[in-house]
Order: C-alpha cells, then sequence, then structure tokens
C-alpha cells in the first residue's frame, strides 16, 4: 500500500498497490477529485482492483461525514455475490453422460432455462417479499412520483441475472467438492435509483452554490435533508431487492443441481453455509470514533471474522475470505480482480475464437445464448486475482480457492 498527499489533494489517498504506475491515469484522477471533497473523514481507500468508474473509481471507499453520494454508491445499487459450498466431489460427476451432454453441460443447460438472462424477464409476476413490503410502506417512497412504477416492475425481474459481468458459476474448490457462485445486483431498479438522484443532487449543489465541481459527477445529499432521506429509504429497497435477487437465483440453481445429480448419480446433494454480500452500497459505520456513512464502490465489506466472496474472471479462480478488520481499509477488501482492459477495449483486443478455445483448453463449460461479445468478459480482459489478494493480505485471509467448471452469462 501507498500514500498520495501532494497539492491535488485535500485528503490523503491510500492506494493497496505496489505504486502509482499500476493505476489507470483516469483513475487517478477520479481519485484526487474525490480527494477534494470537504466533507471526507480520514482518507481515500482504492482497493487492488480499482479502475476508473464514473465520478468514483470502481473498487474505491470513502468514508463522509452528514452526506450521500449517488455516485459513489454506482448505478447497480447493492450488486453483489452469493455463494454456497456443495458435499459433491466435481471428479465424480465431471464424466456422466445425460440426455444434455455432461453433467456439467445438462446443469448450466437447465439453468438457464430456469432463470432469465440478460435483458430477458419473467412472463409473469414472481413473488417478492421485499417489493411486498415496498407496498406495505408505500410513504416512504410515494413522494418519488417517477419512481414508483418500478416497483411493480420489479416483480418481473427479481430472481433474474442481467448481463455485462454478472454470471452464475459452477465451481470447483481447493479440496475438489462442487460450489455454487452467483455476481448480480439490484437490475434496472437500481440504476433507475441512482441516475435520479444523482440529477436531484446536481440541481440542488447548483442552488447552493457547492464547491464540488459538477463535471467531477459527485454531487451529494446531505442525509438530514428530504432529498437525502429519500435516497436512502429507495438505496436500501433496491440493496434489499439485489440481496432477494440473488438468493432466489441460488435456490433455482441448487434446485437444478439436486436434481440432476440426484437423478443420474443417486447421490443427495448437501449443501453448506451461504454467503450472500454487497458490493456497492453506503452505510452508517463508525471508523476512528465518528459516524460516517462508508461508500463502497465496486468494494467489499470485512470486518473482522466477516465472511465474504471475491471473484475472479471467467475461467480462472475466485475466493471465500474471512474479513481482518483493516481499520485503515474502513474494514474493506476488493470486489473482484477488477478490470485491466475496458468492455470495448477487450472486445478489440481478443477475439471471441480466442475466447472459447482458451475456455475450453480450461475444460470450462460456457452457457451463453449470444457469443459475439464474449471477449468483453474474458479472463485476459481482468487483472491476475491471486496478484490482487497478494496486495490485500493485510484486510482478508482466504479460506477458500475456486476455479471455474461452468458459467452461465447474460
Amino acid at each position: 500500500m501507498f500514500v498520495l498527499f501532494n497539492e491535488k489533494t485535500r485528503f490523503p489517498i491510500k492506494v493497496w498497490l505496489e505504486d502509482e504506475s499500476h493505476l489507470e491515469e483516469s483513475c487517478l484522477e477520479q481519485a484526487y477529485h474525490l480527494s477534494q471533497l470537504p466533507f471526507l473523514h480520514k482518507w481515500v481507500c482504492l482497493m487492488p482492483d480499482t479502475h476508473t468508474g464514473k465520478g468514483m473509481p470502481i473498487g474505491g471507499v470513502i468514508a463522509a461525514k452528514d452526506v450521500i453520494i449517488p455516485n459513489a454508491v454506482g448505478v447497480d445499487i447493492g450488486c453483489g455475490m452469493d455463494f454456497i459450498p456443495t458435499n459433491i466431489p466435481v471428479e465424480d460427476i465431471r464424466g456422466i453422460q445425460t440426455g444434455n451432454g455432461t453433467m456439467i453441460q445438462a446443469i448450466v443447460g437447465s439453468i438457464m432455462r430456469a432463470i432469465p438472462l440478460n435483458t430477458e424477464r419473467y412472463k409473469v409476476p414472481q413473488e417478492s417479499r421485499v417489493l411486498d413490503q415496498a407496498k406495505e410502506e408505500i410513504d416512504q417512497y410515494i413522494q418519488n412520483e417517477e419512481l414508483l412504477p418500478l416497483i411493480d416492475d420489479g416483480y418481473f425481474q427479481v430472481g433474474s441475472l442481467g448481463g455485462g459481468n454478472h454470471f452464475i458459476e459452477l465451481q470447483e474448490d481447493q479440496e475438489g467438492y462442487l460450489c455454487i457462485m452467483i455476481h448480480s445486483g439490484s437490475r434496472h431498479l437500481g440504476k433507475a435509483v441512482c441516475d435520479y438522484f444523482h440529477k436531484k443532487a446536481a440541481s440542488l449543489n447548483r442552488l447552493w452554490y457547492s464547491d464540488v465541481k459538477e463535471e467531477y459527477h459527485l454531487s451529494f445529499l446531505p442525509v438530514g435533508s428530504k432529498e437525502g432521506q429519500q435516497y436512502i429509504h429507495w438505496m436500501n429497497l433496491a440493496m434489499d431487492y439485489a440481496f432477494e435477487n440473488r438468493a432466489r437465483m441460488l435456490d433455482k440453481t441448487c434446485a437444478v443441481v439436486e436434481e440432476l445429480i440426484g437423478k443420474h448419480t443417486g447421490h443427495a446433494v448437501e449443501f453448506g453455509e451461504e454467503i450472500n454480500c454487497h458490493h456497492n452500497y453506503a452505510a452508517l459505520e463508525n471508523h476512528y470514533d465518528e459516524n460516517v456513512w462508508v461508500h463502497r464502490k465496486g468494494a467489499t465489506r470485512v470486518r473482522e471474522g466477516e465472511m465474504a466472496v471475491i471473484p475472479g474472471a471467467m475461467g480462472s479462480y475466485s475466493y471465500v475470505v474471512e474479513g481482518k478488520g483493516n481499520r485503515e481499509s474502513f474494514c474493506t477488501s476488493s470486489h473482484g480482480a477488477g478490470r485491466s482492459y475496458s468492455r470495448s477495449g477487450a472486445m478489440k483486443a481478443f477475439t471471441t475464437e480466442q475466447v472459447i478455445l482458451d475456455l475450453r483448453e480450461r475444460d470450462v463449460v460456457l452457457g451463453k445464448r449470444k457469443k459475439n461479445d464474449v471477449a468483453e468478459e474474458c479472463r485476459f480482459a481482468y487483472k491476475d486475482i491471486d496478484q490482487v489478494m497478494a496486495q490485500q493480505s493485510d484486510m482478508v485471509t482466504p479460506v477458500r480457492k475456486l476455479k471455474t467448471v461452468g458459467v452461465v452469462k447474460g
């Protein structure tokens, strides 16, 4: 870790990388903008997977006094990970043939039929405890009339994967057992909430003659204001919805795994402890004896003893970790490997054929309806997860190392 503190900073920037050469210029510029915010607490943190985002770097963490910044939470509010291990050795099922290919191919295919991917939706509304509760507490949301249709619309998306870097993976841990990992968020709900309140914040900041420059895309809302409270209600709704969304997909995936393995092997599948955690959100926490709003944008909370999930890239490795409660990082770690190529840059650098061949050589089953954009999410487009883990050894202890066996992408 190194620290930047110079004429461009009001508050220090702590970076969990070897030196400044490992930062994109645009990411560093965004970090400088963050460090100028007058309401920061202590310093800016950049995780080892950090890269350029909108307004605030992905892999960025700040603690703010009495304000909340929609773009420092991000557009996919509540995006995060869900993980569960099983008692099934991968070698026991890898070679089994079914009527739909190998066991891994059959599981991947069944998941794709059970769960809507990318822009797909359910044709009928799904059950949602979170949305039902929002309707019961509609007075918390009624003032933001433009957003109200999102609640009814959400019933058609809960339990759906989305696109981009979201995935459902079948994985093998270091002891050879089958595990399931899901990466997804709040679908359209979170983006709509972020965009709506960022515009509202920008308008209010102009009215207040704020010295936070609008071109930084870091407009803020005081948490004591009417608008700040409204954003917090909607952000929490999106977080709860994202948590439920992942849990619903995990239930469906576990049911597929249980059914197919039971049918073809007679073995009863047992599932271990689930870990469901966010990495795009803000929360009121106490750090260095002050209550502050910690914004984690593409970053995972890892208090001492807390379990979390840090995915790598498709076809590589991921980790389950235990937090060390590092105070300097506000008890935070990376949320993944971090991009080394933008999506468009990856498409230019790597061909579909290269990616498909690489996955085949690594014995990874890919489930994806349209493969022409698969290079966006190939492992070559991301940093080496093991290097990222080495940079954050003061934040987390690895508990499981997992390699991709099968992956479903939007």
